[in-house]
């Protein structure tokens, strides 16, 4: 696949000729004034609420087979292999949570040992996922932008050699986000008063979302930009500062959405294993293995849809902030003109 430079940020050097006018570099003369075009998914023009989350379901529609076909893929694999992870334990948590259960000090360790364990592969695998995931979708819409087609192979040309970095980036930023509540829960349990204790979580879980808002654009700079994993921390950092409470408000609006689809999707399939129990009111009964395949492909079908919708939402979100803060609007449309990036 072409390399794409009108992606390239602000500060990164553009590829020109001593005495050659810039074609696409943001010192290059601004066009004649038009209309507004919309050659894709999106306005080329800086967007609204309803124009991104439009334009992820409209991204979703126009590549089925390359999103919901990935997306099915990566959620088959991480629910499936989490649950066979599960599976051996079933027995010791079934003996645990059994009514008028008296587990001996060596069962509560088993149990707790298959917990942490299957807790400990079910978050690897959900972070090479989502990873995978978010960086492949994010090639796809920025194609898509331009309405520019792209077949899988070329998806996953582009977006292979920033599968490492962006793995990378993704649990860094997993820790960066989980460092705040950890540390400030440990100074609260440290002080040894309970209500210095859940203030100072309190107040961890606040950084942790600031945080988590604030680096929310790593991914599309990263895999779009082509940058390092630093720079990419950077570009999200300038891109968000600023306008955080906008795009706190839109990030917060798609996982709403997303959260709605998951309990629509997932209440037959609920009431489904529920059936499977006998409605039964044994905590035991949600542990057998039926119960728990039903609810495993429930959770199959929900990430197939709600995790390509997210992460096309946070493309969206990143070429939205470029085009308000960096006039990428006049970059994209001299990019249509010229047949894509």
């Amino acid at each position: 696949m072409s390399e794409t430079p009108g992606w390239s940020s602000p500060d990164q050097p553009q590829n020109q000729q001593p005495g050659q006018q810039p074609q696409y570099g943001y010192n290059a003369p601004p066009p004649p004034a038009q209309p507004t075009i919309k050659p894709g998914v999106i306005p080329l023009r800086p967007l609204t609420l309803g124009e991104i989350i439009d334009g992820a379901i409209t991204t979703m529609r126009r590549h089925p087979k390359l999103i919901i076909g990935a997306a099915a893929v990566v959620a088959a694999i991480t629910e499936i292999v989490g649950l066979l992870v599960l599976l051996p334990f079933l027995s010791d948590i079934s003996t645990t949570f059994a009514p008028n259960a008296t587990p001996t000090r060596d069962e509560l360790i088993s149990t707790a040992v298959g917990g942490l364990v299957s807790s400990l592969v079910g978050i690897m695998l959900q972070v090479i996922g989502t990873a995978f995931l978010s960086g492949f979708i994010t090639v796809i819409a920025g194609r898509a932008v331009l309405g520019n087609q792209v077949t899988f192979a070329q998806a996953w040309e582009e977006f292979k050699p920033r599968l490492l970095p962006l793995l990378g980036a993704t649990v860094l930023t997993g820790l960066l986000i989980a460092a705040a509540p950890v540390v400030l829960g440990l100074l609260g349990v440290v002080s040894g008063s309970v209500e210095a204790f859940f203030l100072a979580l309190f107040v961890g879980f606040l950084i942790a979302g600031w945080l988590g808002v604030l680096f929310s654009l790593v991914t599309p700079a990263l895999v779009l930009e082509r940058c390092g994993v630093g720079t990419a921390f950077g570009r999200s950092r300038k891109l968000v500062s600023g306008a955080w409470w906008r795009t706190f408000g839109i990030l917060l609006v798609a996982a709403l959405i997303g959260l709605v689809i998951s309990w629509i999707i997932g209440l037959p399939f609920g009431a489904l294993g529920l059936a499977t129990t006998g409605f039964s009111d044994d905590p035991a009964a949600t542990t057998s293995i039926g119960y728990l395949v039903i609810i495993t492909l429930g959770a199959i079908i929900a990430s197939t849809i709600v995790l390509p919708f997210s992460s096309a939402v946070n493309v969206l979100v990143y070429v939205d902030r470029r085009m308000r803060s960096e006039g990428m609007d006049i970059e994209l449309q001299r990019a249509a003109g010229h047949g894509g990036l």
